[in-house]
């Protein structure tokens, strides 16, 4: 099983991604021969190798050709006193180095999610690689229209939908397809601190598009002692969109290592080190997770079952109901949640808010957890996402099992009213096959 980790310790974004996954060995030609087939040719791109802290690094440029301006590597106007410029629009920095700003005569046409849906679909990318730039601009697109309050099919993407923010994207999801990796390790997002000046004003960092990527999807972030925006929301969407464990291998081979370079100057260089690694010896994982308990005898049964379907909402990862007798023999539920260590006080407050119970014990407990990615398999029926593990035998050998995913198997056989254990072997055997 190769694995892909992005060490982002110093920050992320969508142009130090391509960067490091092209340093990392990932086909330069053949993301050439994607990108010229996106339909707007008004950019283009080049690769090269800059110094940070003495470290030689790869960097990933795309430059406008359309007459839109630069200025998002503008540290005084970014971080200083320097006033919002007339002739400048500036946009929401959905990464940290290639973001365009038009001047006021320049027309920026504003695309919906659904307009980079219909770009990405007539380049000549796999469907796969399509599949991920569209997760990620999807995610992209949850936050902004969260950060704004407005649905997110009235989300106008000026910001990521900016050209640069198309190609950055698309080349991520074009490299990643190439280097066909099974897993993807993301530990941390190192984040900076203070304010970034941006389109809507003065806003603290992370900013809200970060900040909301970061909540709905799990990330951990990680406090950088320097003033600045690290992670920005292209580069959060991008791990929320790839990333499948953030722990790595208890013993690992190091294949190969790249290094990709921001473009901004900080006071500590912002670098992300992409590496291929294969795990060794035990090929099972291991995780810490917190387990909390509370003891119910109060509550409805409606009331219980809309608390575990909210807490399953809010990232749960296993809850449950055990049936128990409390004192004076009262027929009373367990409740039993296991979470991420940062889920835990969210899950926590659900449960007060929702139950009659007035305390809730919680432990660290450690799980032995079996690695695991998604396979997309194709049926007379359609699409089916398949779950493939790596299991061991008595003797410690490895075998690969397939475990089709029940919500689609279920999509598919409503669609076409088939019945679902046939459907679920035809999913089997068609993974089984690939």
């Amino acid at each position: 099983m190769t694995i892909l980790v992005l060490d982002a310790q110093t920050g992320i974004s969508g142009d130090m991604t391509v960067a490091a996954l092209l340093d990392l060995g990932a086909n330069f030609e053949k993301l050439q021969q994607v990108l010229a087939t996106l339909p707007d040719q008004q950019f283009q791109i080049a690769v090269s190798r800059v110094k940070k802290n003495a470290l030689n690094a790869c960097d990933f440029k795309v430059t406008l050709t359309n007459g839109a301006a630069d200025t998002d590597h503008d540290m005084n106007y970014l971080f200083g006193e320097k006033a919002h410029h007339p002739h400048t629009c500036h946009h929401e920095h959905p990464k940290a180095s290639t973001e365009a700003h038009g001047h006021e005569h320049h027309h920026h046409e504003h695309r919906h999610l659904d307009d980079i849906f219909r770009l990405l679909d007539q380049t000549s990318a796999t469907d796969r690689a399509k599949n991920i730039a569209k997760k990620i601009f999807t995610i992209v697109a949850e936050a902004e229209a969260k950060a704004h309050g407005v649905a997110i099919d009235e989300v106008h993407f000026h910001e990521v939908g900016a050209l640069d923010s198309i190609v950055d994207i698309l080349s991520v999801a074009v490299l990643i397809d190439d280097l066909n990796v099974d897993q993807v390790i993301v530990t941390a997002l190192g984040e900076g601190y203070g304010e970034i000046r941006c389109q809507h004003g003065i806003l603290p960092i992370p900013v809200p598009a970060v900040s909301h990527i970061a909540e709905a999807h799990g990330l951990t972030l990680s406090r950088i002692d320097c003033k600045g925006e690290f992670v920005t929301p292209t580069g959060a969407a991008i791990v929320a969109a790839l990333k499948t464990a953030e722990q790595l291998p208890q013993r690992y081979k190091i294949l190969k290592s790249g290094l990709g370079a921001g473009k901004r100057n900080y006071d500590r260089p912002s670098l992300l080190r992409a590496s291929l690694i294969q795990a060794t010896g035990d090929q099972c994982g291991q995780d810490k997770v917190i387990e909390l308990s509370t003891n119910i005898d109060d509550s409805t049964a409606e009331t219980l079952g809309f608390t575990l379907e909210k807490l399953y909402a809010h990232g749960a990862l296993e809850a449950w109901f055990t049936p128990i007798y409390t004192k004076k023999c009262r027929p009373a539920y367990i409740l039993s949640v296991l979470c991420k260590p940062d889920q835990q006080e969210k899950l926590e407050n659900i449960i007060f808010s929702n139950t009659t119970t007035i305390g809730i014990r919680s432990r660290e407990v450690f799980r032995r957890i079996l690695r695991r990615h998604q396979l997309t398999v194709q049926t007379p029926y359609g699409d089916a996402e398949v779950k493939v593990c790596e299991v061991p035998d008595q003797e410690g050998v490895f075998h690969t099992r397939f475990y089709p995913e029940y919500e689609t198997v279920k999509r598919l056989a409503k669609e076409h009213n088939l019945d679902l254990p046939g459907l679920y072997r035809l999913v089997q055997n068609a993974a089984e096959n690939a």
